[in-house]
């Protein structure tokens, strides 16, 4: 399913909820902690991410409190875009 917004398309997962865990990995040559690996659950979700011919970007948005984080939910539940994906950072313990 794909929502439209101004010159973005967003495209939607499946309804069901879905919970994947990855890693964030450090690139050399940009000396940052810039690659995010997508695991094949998260690919089933969205099949046209494999799609080699299109370019896809993304949006993060960091909402600072719990409260703009609802109203930011409720305006995407009132304009019928799609529904948001929510990311997390963790520190893995060392073993």
């Amino acid at each position: 399913m794909t929502k439209e917004n101004n010159s973005l398309i967003f495209i939607s997962p499946k309804p069901e909820t879905v919970i994947v865990n990855g890693d964030l990995f450090y690139s050399e040559s940009r000396q940052a902690w810039s690659i995010i690996r997508f695991k094949k659950e998260l690919l089933h979700e969205f099949p046209q991410l494999k799609e080699k011919r299109i370019n896809f970007g993304y949006t993060i948005i960091i909402h600072r409190s719990y409260e703009e984080l609802k109203k930011a939910i409720s305006k995407f539940e009132k304009n019928k875009e799609v529904t948001p994906m929510l990311l997390s950072f963790w520190k893995k313990k060392q073993e």
